[in-house]
């Protein structure tokens, strides 16, 4: 089963964001206001199976749906993969019938970076060594005592 066919709401809110530079390298930005429970985008690619993503190499852009499919989004047509991780994110993923969509878990505001919660396992496999570099703990590492690199 494939999903990267193009989204028609991310063909409908292609204008409403965009790619740009972030803390943690490339980033979606909203060019436009979104409401809190409004869509963003969605997160699209190839379905696969269980035993599909078991031989799946290295990876950051595999999306758990359910407990039989998960999405690859690492092609670059998924603007979704964009969208970078923070502990304090603005936006959630949730599924509907298969589908994984980005949605503003509070109102976002023009030029605002669209950001959510990966997870722990993403977290603890991917993150953690090298530090968060969403903006809430790089903040908190410039404020720590005596100046000193403050661990996340």
């Amino acid at each position: 089963m494939k999903t990267d066919t193009p989204s028609s709401l991310n063909t409908k809110n292609r204008h409403r964001v965009r790619v740009g530079r972030s803390s943690a390298g490339l980033g979606l930005f909203a060019s436009d206001s979104f409401k809190k429970g409004e869509r963003i985008v969605e997160y699209t690619g190839k379905r696969l199976t269980n035993e599909q993503v078991k031989r799946v190499v290295e990876n950051r852009y595999l999306l758990e749906i359910n407990d039989r499919y998960t999405i690859n989004g690492s092609s670059r047509e998924n603007i979704a993969r964009y969208a970078n991780h923070a502990c304090k994110p603005n936006a959630i993923a949730e599924t509907v019938r298969g589908r994984a969509f980005l949605i503003a878990k509070k109102a976002i505001r023009p030029d605002e970076e669209i950001v959510w919660d990966y997870g722990k396992e993403y977290f603890n496999d991917f993150i953690k060594d090298g530090g968060c570099r969403c903006t809430t703990c790089v903040a908190k590492r410039k404020t720590a005592p005596g100046g000193a690199v403050k661990p996340v």
